[in-house]
């Protein structure tokens, strides 16, 4: 599959009907930091709060060119590729029919089904995707409709490549990025970009950025073939794909494995926490990702370059706040969970309390059980202000002889009683 840029430019184009062209934005607070100049493309500032909407446009406009106007448009999905398609299915005045797992939150739903309007329906299916999606495609096959994939077809890649198309005509002078950034999910956006600017951007330009949780492109570039995970970590649900697009690792595989970059899902919380303190900007986890890498890259490599960051969604649900808060705080060392010895007697709370320091906040006091008559086990919860102050606390605790054990990074103790 080639993306060539008279097709991307004419899509491009074309899809200045619907919206227009997403903001390019230096912003200055990450400039400073790095010493170099960060330019973010607000692809959260589309219609639909991310740029899936770009390929579901494209794939719309080349099926109604070759007569698929009569027909009922059909994808699976709980997310931003549903937004897209609804908004579009309404733009062309085109039946269209999402299929959505019966777990999907109301607030996706009800979003899905605004875009959309009259010109949609929406059906529940299957507690987990694989099952909406075979329902999904039984239904296209019954009703002899049109299959609207979400990342793995050369419309959705050329559509998604106006990104890049975009990006050119919006830096000033002319200029061509040193580094573009980008998330990898199921790769329509990246093979599409990296398609678009081949011969304009060099190869070590591009860097690629997935969940820890679901690296399937680099696990597949490592093994010189496509993998499919055998276990996804969903946070990151925007990105969190357990197979990369065959059409998208075909332009992806040749790419070095050292360019694609994992980000720990606490790690892309520190960034939501900062973007919204700090700019007033809402991200998902997956418009984050971008922003992750470039913190975690060598700033010397940043240092005067002009870097593009792809800040690709903006769907975020504000009753995941209060978990995003918890794992930023304790992926940068300011909170953690322990599991104390606490000996059952008059004043062994206040001689507790006197080992915290003034920074040391308790977030959390739960007695789990008595393990003997004399003492007692405590779930204990610690906010502070600075990342040592934790080696003060643990150095108090061996001196009283408080017998502890940190759990922060206990996946399995944590996700079964924090």
């Amino acid at each position: 599959m080639t993306v060539t840029r008279q097709d991307v430019e004419s899509a491009e184009t074309a899809m200045r009907s619907l919206f227009p062209a997403t903001p390019l934005q230096l912003n200055e607070h990450l400039s400073a930091r790095y010493g170099a100049d960060i330019w973010l493309k607000r692809e959260d500032l589309s219609p639909v709060r991310s740029y899936k909407i770009r390929g579901a446009f494209n794939f719309f406009r080349k099926a109604i060119a070759e007569g698929a106007g009569d027909k009922t448009f059909v994808c699976a999905s709980a997310g931003n590729h549903a937004q897209g398609f609804a908004f579009v299915c309404r733009h062309f005045g085109v039946p269209g029919v999402v299929f959505m797992p019966v777990t999907t939150p109301q607030q996706k739903i009800d979003k899905t089904r605004m875009f959309g309007a009259e010109f949609i329906t929406i059906k529940l299916t299957g507690d987990f995707f694989d099952q909406c999606y075979q329902a999904a495609r039984d239904h296209v096959e019954a009703i002899a409709g049109v299959m609207v994939p979400p990342f793995d077809h050369t419309d959705i890649i050329e559509g998604q490549a106006t990104v890049a198309a975009e990006i050119l005509q919006q830096l000033p002078g002319g200029a061509v990025p040193d580094i573009i950034v980008m998330p990898v999910g199921g790769g329509g956006l990246a093979a599409g970009i990296t398609g678009y600017l081949d011969g304009i951007l060099p190869k070590s330009g591009f860097i690629f950025t997935e969940p820890a949780g679901a690296p399937s492109l680099k696990r597949s570039i490592e093994a010189g073939r496509l993998v499919t995970l055998t276990k996804v970590d969903n946070f990151v649900d925007g990105a969190a794909v357990a197979r990369i697009g065959d059409l998208n690792f075909a332009a992806l595989e040749a790419f070095p494995t050292e360019q694609v970059m994992l980000m720990p899902e606490n790690a892309i919380c520190v960034t939501i926490g900062e973007m919204l303190n700090v700019e007033g900007v809402v991200l998902e986890p997956a418009g984050a990702l971008s922003l992750t890498a470039i913190a975690a890259m060598d700033p010397e490599v940043l240092r005067g370059k002009t870097v593009i960051a792809i800040v690709s969604g903006g769907n975020f649900d504000f009753e995941r706040l209060p978990d995003v808060k918890e794992r930023a705080m304790r992926y940068a060392g300011l909170k953690k969970y322990f599991i104390l010895r606490m000996p059952q007697r008059p004043g062994a709370l206040r001689d507790f309390l006197n080992l915290l320091g003034p920074d040391d906040d308790i977030a959390r006091f739960e007695y789990l059980k008595k393990t003997a008559r004399n003492f007692g086990s405590v779930l204990i919860g610690i906010e502070t202000k600075a990342p040592e102050n934790f080696a003060q606390l643990i150095a108090n605790f061996e001196k009283a002889a408080i017998g502890f054990e940190d759990i922060t990074e206990n996946e399995i103790l944590a996700n079964l009683i924090i």
